[in-house]
């Protein structure tokens, strides 16, 4: 009986796949006419995988960025995937990887939640989805 527990265990191990934990999931406020707004979060997987999309209900479309700076100008250009290395923590913040959100549907006041549906796929093509509510900060935090 014993060895047929490990076995089912060996069995459940092999199939395990990718867990991805989000944490400090914020979104930028705005101002009344503002339809464009930035997301941010720190994203760990347990195994290699990658960040494939974001939707929101909040806004008509989602798009993941990543900006830099090249030759004193700071560029931001949209993104298919963000890399989730096993076991690091990926931060998209500003000034780096981060989430617009487009064509926003209202204003976003503090103290207001975002709904952010991130879609992952792990090395093997299999993907998941995790809702995160976002916690809208005062603009110009």
């Amino acid at each position: 009986m014993r060895r047929l527990f490990l076995a089912g265990l060996a069995i459940v191990s092999s199939i395990a796949h990718a867990s991805v934990t989000a944490t400090d999931a914020w979104v930028r406020g705005t101002v009344p006419a503002q339809k464009t707004t930035g997301a941010f979060v720190t994203l760990q997987s347990t195994e290699a995988s990658k960040l494939v999309s974001v939707t929101s209900s909040a806004a008509q479309s989602v798009e993941m960025h990543a900006s830099g700076q090249s030759q004193g100008v700071m560029h931001m250009h949209a993104l298919e995937a963000i890399a989730l290395p096993a076991g690091q923590r990926v931060e998209l913040k500003p000034g780096g990887f981060h989430i617009m959100l487009v064509g926003l549907t209202r204003a976003l006041g503090a103290g207001d939640t975002v709904p952010l549906t991130f879609t992952f796929e792990d090395r093997n093509g299999k993907r998941t989805s995790m809702e995160v509510r976002a916690q809208v900060r005062p603009l110009g935090k």
